[in-house]
Parts: C-alpha cells; sequence; structure tokens
C-alpha cells in the first residue's frame, strides 16, 4: 500500500516541480538573475528551436509522467507486469533530462560571464525522478517475489 501512495504522489509532485525554479541565471553578478523551471525553459525552446522542444518535453514531462502512470497502473494490476522494461526505459530517458540541465549549467559556469546558481525545483525534480526509477525497481522486485499478484 505504501509503493502504491508513493507512486501517486509522485503524479502530484510532477507538476510542483515542472513549475518550480530549477535555477536562477543571469548576465553578470550585477543584473538580476532571472528564474527558470522546466515550464519556462520549454516556452522558451518552442519559440527558437521546435525540435529540441519536442525532444526536452518529451524527455522533462511525457516520459516520467508516463513512467509514473504506468507504474500506478502495474501496481494496481490494471496493466500487465510484462511493461516493465518499457516503464524502465522511460525512466532512464527521463534521467537524460536532468544531465543535461547538469551539464548546462557546468557549461554556462565556465564560460565567465554568466552567473547561476541552482533553485530547490533541480532537486525535486531531480528527486522525484531518482524516486520513479527506485519505485520501479522495488515493484519489479515485489512481483518477481509474489508471481501471484
Amino acid at each position: 500500500m505504501i509503493l502504491r501512495l508513493a507512486t501517486l504522489s509522485l503524479l502530484i509532485l510532477y507538476p510542483i516541480a515542472w513549475f518550480a525554479p530549477l535555477l536562477r541565471a543571469g548576465l553578470l553578478p550585477l543584473f538580476g538573475l532571472s528564474e527558470i523551471s522546466v515550464i519556462t525553459g520549454l516556452q522558451s525552446l518552442w519559440g527558437s528551436d521546435v525540435v529540441l522542444a519536442l525532444l526536452v518535453t518529451f524527455f522533462a514531462i511525457f516520459a516520467p509522467y508516463l513512467k509514473t502512470i504506468g507504474l500506478a497502473l502495474v501496481q494496481w494490476g490494471l496493466l500487465d507486469r510484462r511493461a516493465q522494461p518499457v516503464l524502465h526505459l522511460l525512466g532512464k530517458l527521463a534521467m537524460a533530462d536532468i544531465f543535461l540541465i547538469a551539464l548546462y549549467i557546468t557549461l554556462a559556469k565556465g564560460i565567465g560571464y554568466v552567473t547561476i546558481e541552482t533553485g530547490w525545483g533541480l532537486y525535486l525534480f531531480s528527486a522525484c525522478i531518482l524516486a520513479s526509477i527506485a519505485l520501479g525497481l522495488i515493484t519489479e522486485r515485489s512481483l518477481r517475489s509474489n508471481p501471484g499478484q
């Protein structure tokens, strides 16, 4: 039961993480820093690069949310357990988004003219992705140990 509640809680936490500030960025420390969230980043991308915006939208929003919905359906017995490998792949794709954000932060800090501070949303988003992966692994183990469920 706790496993199911933890999975369902991610369905609430993901949208919060999408709107939470991932980082604050600005040109030199003299100017104000703008807060960037997954949603504001996507809005900016849609105006400049549609293909990249589609990829990031899939990695940041659809992959983790679909994985979580699928995981909940497996846990409640509404989706066949054979869907687990696909759900695991969706979790890995969602983790790619966190890697890209970390890479951008590292590159931008190396430039010298840009000031970047990480926001609490980056930690929440990362925690959601990692929790989803952990819940998937726990669910897979529990299904293997209780094949009748």
